[in-house]
Formats: structure tokens, C-alpha cells, sequence
């Protein structure tokens, strides 16, 4: 059962992803390329802002969380683990290459956060934990500890959708129920942040309470040899 419900969720996980990256890339490379939608509701900028220069940061952003939701999401497959080691270990230090890339220009574009300076401050708290966290999976593994680092992976991929989380709340609190922007926004800002935690534990407690076995696959042949 234990199985089952893991591969539903990965399968889940997996359209979930690739959707939102088509949405994300369509959205954001082709019907608006110059943020035009998004741009209308900053406001309370605390510094003049450079679209161009801002857009193009965007961009990096845009093409490297993609990355890092993509990578992420192939590195918690079981069979490639097994029988792609080497490939699960390359794919993992891309993922982590994304994720500081993706820090990196958030933390750029941050003093320019729709809200203000909360918001600002809650999107860098937001890096610097995924970045922590993501370290911390890291170390996990070269320490041997395949469990606790595919753990510290699920706290560290859920961020992966924060923006989707962002903009799905955002979307509830002020088509739903008609609130303004600005408080939509900064609501869902801050509530993505707990949501991140707290979706985090409910999967590792659903699907990694006991210890995965994770013993390489041997080959088929005479001399026995591992995958």
C-alpha cells in the first residue's frame, strides 16, 4: 500500500511539475514576455527600478527554477536511483546549481517585490532557508544517510512551487473573496511559507516514516556486480 500511494504521489508530482512549467514558460516567454500583468501591481517599491535589466534577471529566474522543478523531480525516482546512480548524482548537483542560480536573481529581484519591504524580507528569508535546507540534503548524503537526505530533499524541492503556491493563493483571496491585491499577495507570501513546511512533513510522514530500501539492484550476470 506503502508503494502504491508513493508512486501515486511521485506520478502526481511529475504532471503537476510539467504543467506548471509549460504554464510557466508559455506565460511568461511568449503571451507576456515583458511582465506586463505582473509589473501593473508593483507598488511601495523602495527603489527605482531598471525593467529591462529586471526582465532579463526574470528570465534566468524563470529558466532555472524550471530546471531545478525538473531535475528535482526526476531525483526522486527510485528506478533511476538504482540503476542510474551516476546519473541521479549528476542530475542532483544540477538541481542544487538551479536552485542557487534561482536564489541568486530572487534575491536581485526582491527589493522590488510586489507589497514592499515585507514582502522584500520574505522572500529572502524564503532563500536562505531553501538554500540552508538544500545544503543540509547535501551533507546528508555524503555522510551516507540516504533516508535523512531524501527527506531534507522533500523540505527542499516543496519550494520549488512556491511561486505557484503564491499565485494560486493570491488568486482565491482576491477573485474569491475580493480582496485587494497588495494584501492578496503579501497574504499569500507569507502563508506559502508555512504551507511549505507543513506540505513537506505530511509527505515525508506519509511516504518516508520508515526506511526506504535503497540497495543497489545487482546485474544479472556472473560476476554478480552491483548497479
Amino acid at each position: 500500500m506503502k508503494i502504491i500511494k508513493g508512486r501515486y504521489l511521485y506520478f502526481t508530482m511529475i504532471a503537476i511539475s510539467v504543467a506548471y512549467m509549460v504554464y510557466v514558460t508559455l506565460t511568461n516567454l511568449y503571451f507576456d514576455p515583458h511582465a506586463t500583468h505582473f509589473l501593473s501591481h508593483k507598488t511601495k517599491l523602495n527603489h527605482p527600478m531598471n525593467v529591462p535589466v529586471w526582465l532579463n534577471v526574470l528570465y534566468i529566474h524563470i529558466v532555472f527554477a524550471c530546471l531545478a522543478m525538473g531535475t528535482g523531480a526526476i531525483n526522486f525516482s527510485n528506478r533511476i536511483l538504482r540503476k542510474h546512480r551516476m546519473l541521479h548524482r549528476i542530475n542532483g548537483y544540477m538541481y542544487i546549481v538551479s536552485i542557487f542560480v534561482v536564489c541568486g536573481t530572487s534575491g536581485f529581484m526582491a527589493p522590488y517585490a510586489t507589497g514592499g519591504r515585507i514582502n522584500s524580507i520574505a522572500f529572502n528569508l524564503m532563500n536562505m532557508i531553501w538554500m540552508v535546507v538544500t545544503i543540509t540534503a547535501l551533507v546528508q548524503i555524503k555522510q551516507k544517510q540516504v533516508n535523512q537526505h531524501r527527506k531534507w530533499m522533500v523540505r527542499s524541492y516543496v519550494f520549488c512551487f512556491t511561486n505557484m503556491f503564491i499565485k494560486i493563493l493570491t488568486f482565491v483571496l482576491n477573485d474569491g473573496f475580493g480582496i485587494t491585491y497588495d494584501i492578496s499577495y503579501t497574504s499569500a507570501v507569507l502563508g506559502t511559507i508555512l504551507l511549505n513546511f507543513i506540505l513537506a512533513e505530511i509527505v515525508i510522514r506519509n511516504v518516508y516514516r520508515t526506511p526506504t530500501n535503497l540497495t543497489p539492484i545487482k546485474k544479472k550476470n556472473k560476476h554478480s556486480a552491483l548497479v
